[in-house]
């Protein structure tokens, strides 16, 4: 083992204080990973990564992803020694109400925090989504503009979790040489040891995935070990590289090291005494000397030297690469989108799905940092990107991705683009398997990350394949996660406005879209694009009317049909469009009220789960069980979605019934 400064072993020491002291303080937390992993910490921090605290979000900086979420009292304790914005009294408020240091890492909350991380393997797979955002603007923007490397944590837990299964093999195939991953082999779970539900040999499936492996065996407090498996994992450009790492929970704690309770909140002030003296540490909360304080700050300040030699070559561009590299980087589209979106008349009766396709091709010309892929369904889906090259380690500035039959590993990764920066991530497939992604989906509606998931084949219309297939509960599901948009357009022209409002978004949304055909609906090409981004409007709208019919997506036709059919009985009904419930929630409530008088009976009709529509309506036309095997048409009208079912629970509702 190499000497180590006594300098640097004190830094150690006191990171390791501060990972002990922040739980306590919550009387909740995980002290004995951050406490293991303190000597990594510092290394990352002071000799490998590139970063600079005056500007965390400095775009060509390192990505850092803590995947072992729990943890996070370790990442904050080095971000505020290297000196990002954070205080000490924002270690002691650590994981209370309203503090800049909650109970796991939270992108957009705590400066320094590239993602949002707690549920195991999530990290994981976003670090997957970093690495392919930074290989693509690298080939795209040159790499005097982008050029870095994505590190991640990853503890047994990550590993074990499917998702990173997904994730691991997606990033071989991609041979994503500017990724590392290191796993914090402790092999201590709550439950004990690893080996109680997990002896895979780690190293050889790796290796099986097409990763470069190091085992960097136990180094301890050997930094210059580290150092040279961290240096030893960025020879090799064209393979991702796992580096293992054994490590003990709880180091050096007399009492608690490589304990299973060491990986929760085990210590009290006794043990945390105990391990302090054995540390050479007074028994002092939160103590952090000055010479502790200044040599992260130094060791920052060397780290950020490449935010300035970056900002004067971006400085001595000319305007034109300048004005490139912006645009780019804003992953927005850059000329009139309603200018190139596609219109539909009455003539045309596309699926959605497919008008769809018509959108993101037409975006994509305008927007080169959108980047399309799917679940091996990117025909069926309407995301196959007409003429585009697909990424890969021979064609890394493709503005399309083969994520394979992967929906956990490709929802993780279009986070991870996302929250990267200078990437417009869109990932398809059918709205079923919504389920399979849903986790990632929650986390990028936390972290507020710019990403579109398109889901297709949206309700029993999907036909024959069954109720395995038929999605009847998702679009409602999907509704109830917080600060996602969530689009079912109507027709052709609805499905273009809501691409419109996706490419102003600034967090996820989903859009919904139809397998089989829908007409296009008299009015929308005037009214859609207004209508859409409030999220509700009124599309019939006759004199004299006693009832409302609301739909979304392809039920919208069913109800004008159900409205014709009412007038033929002398009942005069509204129609109204409610392609997003968030959107409509967002506006103002007299436009709300506009749309559905408070003093005018409801019906909806939504070929799905009718949960929820009490809000809106007083009467609801849906579906409450699973699917049947049948053409779509057949199973629409064997489970109730007809005109006449509508029309029927109209006079029902006029009536009393």
């Amino acid at each position: 083992m190499t000497e180590i400064d006594p300098l640097e072993q004190r830094c150690i020491s006191v990171v390791r204080g501060l990972s002990m002291d922040g739980p306590q303080a919550a009387n909740s937390g995980h002290q004995g990973t951050a406490m293991a992993l303190a000597p990594l910490a510092h290394v990352l921090w002071t000799r490998q990564m590139s970063y600079d605290p005056a500007s965390p979000d400095w775009p060509d900086r390192d990505r850092f992803v803590l995947s072992a979420g729990h943890a996070s009292i370790l990442q904050y304790s080095m971000l505020y020694l290297t000196g990002y914005p954070l205080t000490m009294d924002d270690l002691r408020q650590f994981r209370q109400w309203g503090s800049a240091t909650p109970g796991h890492p939270e992108a957009g909350h705590t400066a320094g925090v590239e993602v949002t991380t707690g549920p195991l393997g999530q990290g994981f797979g976003n670090a997957v989504g970093m690495a392919l955002a930074e290989r693509n603007l690298r080939a795209r923007l040159g790499s005097e503009r982008i050029d870095h490397r994505t590190w991640v944590v990853a503890s047994d837990g990550d590993l074990m979790e499917g998702i990173s299964h997904e994730a691991a093999s997606l990033a071989g195939v991609q041979g994503l040489g500017r990724l590392t991953a290191i796993y914090d082999d402790n092999r201590i779970t709550i439950d004990g040891a690893t080996s109680l539900a997990f002896t895979d040999d780690t190293a050889s499936r790796f290796r099986a995935y097409g990763w470069e492996v190091i085992d960097a065996g136990e180094p301890g407090d050997d930094l210059d070990a580290i150092d040279a498996a961290l240096e030893a994992s960025k020879a090799d450009e064209d393979r991702p590289t796992l580096v293992i790492m054994r490590t003990r929970v709880g180091t050096p704690s007399p009492t608690w090291t490589d304990h299973p309770k060491a990986h929760g909140n085990p210590f009290n002030d006794e043990t945390i005494a105990e391990t302090k003296a054995a540390m050479g540490l007074p028994d002092e909360a939160f103590f952090v000397p000055d010479e502790v304080v200044a040599f992260y700050r130094e060791a920052a300040d060397r780290r950020a030297e490449g935010h300035a030699a970056w900002r004067a070559r971006l400085e001595a561009a000319d305007e034109t690469a300048q004005q490139a590299f912006e645009t780019a980087w804003a992953a927005r589209p850059g000329g009139d989108v309603a200018a190139v979106l596609p219109t539909f008349g009455p003539d045309d009766s596309p699926a959605t799905r497919v008008a769809s396709q018509q959108a993101i091709d037409a975006l994509a010309a305008i927007t080169p940092s959108l980047c399309v892929g799917s679940a091996d369904l990117s025909g069926n889906t309407g995301t196959k990107l007409a003429g585009a090259e697909f990424q890969s380690a021979q064609s890394p500035g493709g503005m399309a991705v083969h994520y394979g039959v992967r929906e956990h590993a490709m929802a993780a990764a279009e986070v991870g683009m996302a929250l990267h920066g200078g990437i417009w991530p869109v990932g398809g497939t059918f709205l079923v398997f919504s389920d399979y992604a849903r986790p990632s989906v929650r986390l990028a509606a936390l972290a507020r990350a710019r990403a579109t998931f398109v889901w297709s084949h949206d309700s029993v219309g999907v036909g024959e394949d069954g109720p395995t297939h038929q999605p009847v509960e998702q679009v409602m599901a999907l509704r109830t996660i917080p600060d996602l948009v969530v689009f079912r357009p109507a027709d052709g022209n609805e499905t273009a406005a809501a691409w419109a409002v996706a490419a102003d978004l600034n967090g996820p949304c989903a859009m919904i879209l139809s397998r089989q055909g829908t007409p296009t609906l008299s009015g929308t090409a005037e009214l859609a694009a207004e209508g859409v981004a409030s999220g509700a409007y009124v599309l019939a709208d006759p004199p004299g009317a006693t009832v409302t019919l609301v739909g979304t997506g392809t039920e919208v036709a069913v109800a004008l049909e159900a409205a014709r059919e009412l007038a033929g009985d002398g009942i005069v009904a509204r129609v109204v469009s409610m392609p997003s419930w968030e959107l409509f929630e967002a506006t103002p409530k007299e436009r709300r009220d506009e749309v559905l008088p408070k003093g005018l009976p409801t019906v909806s009709v939504e070929a799905g789960v009718t949960l929820g529509w009490a809000r809106y309506a007083q009467a609801t036309v849906g579906i409450d069980r699973f699917g049947a095997s049948a053409p779509g048409s057949v199973a629409l009208e064997q489970l109730g979605i007809t005109p006449a079912a509508v029309a029927d629970a109209a006079r029902g509702l006029l009536e009393g019934r």
